[in-house]
């Protein structure tokens, strides 16, 4: 079968190591399934792991991709969950993993996946929107939904719009009944993220009218400054992700002085995924995709997220 692998892992020079051909098929042990993949999107976790992080040598070739939509051996459209673990909540087994990390991913027309990992696609959602969900949706659901304990019409600050995961958030935080804040470098991407339904949209560090209740950070070092600042005594961080670097200064002053919190969020369980396609269904959002490309051309979507060139998510059809 065709499918998209990791072959060797370079820090600075990470598309070196995309390799694109021919996989030997997947086998579903006990337990597992196949899914004949339809759509698979693209994450950041792509990209890291042909830069090296998080994947030991010895797995390498690995099928890259986290997310897929698809249908499984009986014909039934489905989403694949992508944490493989165990317990009520998988994504805190310290054994934990993501596909392309243990197992083979989902960049590939077949993928072999625990049977528990599948959650019904809802008919009105696209095998590409459905793509969307696993990761970076998911991943803003929990953050909103879960880890920020805030009530219809609070002010949430999405840092670096943009991205898969802050185009998630702005989404979902006003299809949720908040007041969402956003903040891009990008002109453009200010004025598409307005579109998303954002409120108000600034400059990276500017001054806010007011503090809010949450910020939501995927970005890391570059604007944690700038989070702490904006809040309202009492408020909370939530951060899922670091991609500007993860260790700025903690501020500690302003944390205990302002009683604020920082949560950590990771993913999210495959109940959330479930309940997340049912919110699309409902409320009728849908993901933001920057561009659908073809499995065969994916180094072309690699090379976008690596410069940075993107607004939403990058869709591969199989």
């Amino acid at each position: 079968m065709f499918a998209v692998t990791a072959a060797q892992t370079d820090p600075d020079h990470p598309l070196a190591g995309l390799r694109l051909g021919e996989h030997p098929e997947p086998k579903a042990p006990d337990g597992w399934t196949t899914v004949t993949v339809k759509a698979a999107a693209l994450n950041h976790h792509d990209l890291w792991t042909l830069k090296g992080v998080g994947i030991r040598q010895e797995r390498l070739p690995i099928v890259l991709g986290c997310d897929a939509a698809g249908l499984d051996e009986d014909g039934n459209e489905v989403i694949v969950h992508s944490v493989i673990g165990s317990g009520a909540d998988e994504t805190l087994d310290p054994k934990r993993s993501l596909l392309s990390e243990h197992y083979d991913g989902t960049f590939a027309e077949r993928v072999a996946v625990p049977r528990r990992n599948l959650v019904p696609k809802p008919a009105t959602i696209s095998f590409e929107e459905a793509a969307c969900l696993p990761t970076a949706w998911l991943t803003a659901y929990r953050m909103l939904f879960d880890k920020a304990g805030l009530q219809p019409g609070a002010t949430v600050l999405v840092q670096g719009a943009g991205g898969g995961v802050a185009t998630a958030l702005v989404a979902l935080g006003r299809a949720g009944g908040y007041r969402v804040w956003a903040t891009s470098r990008s002109e453009e991407k200010r004025a598409r993220a307005r579109e998303l339904g954002a409120d108000q949209v600034f400059e990276p560090g500017a001054r806010l009218p007011e503090r809010v209740d949450a910020v939501m950070e995927t970005v890391g070092q570059a604007t944690w400054a700038h989070s702490l600042k904006s809040l309202k005594p009492g408020g909370r961080i939530v951060v899922s992700g670091a991609t500007s670097g993860a260790v700025p200064s903690a501020d500690l002053q302003r944390v205990f002085f302002l009683q604020l919190s920082v949560i950590g969020s990771t993913m999210g369980t495959r109940d959330q995924l479930q309940r997340l396609a049912v919110f699309l269904e409902q409320t009728g959002v849908r993901p933001a995709i920057d561009r659908t490309l073809p499995l065969a051309e994916a180094t072309a979507g690699f090379a976008a997220m690596h410069e940075g060139d993107l607004f939403g998510k990058i869709v591969f059809t199989a």
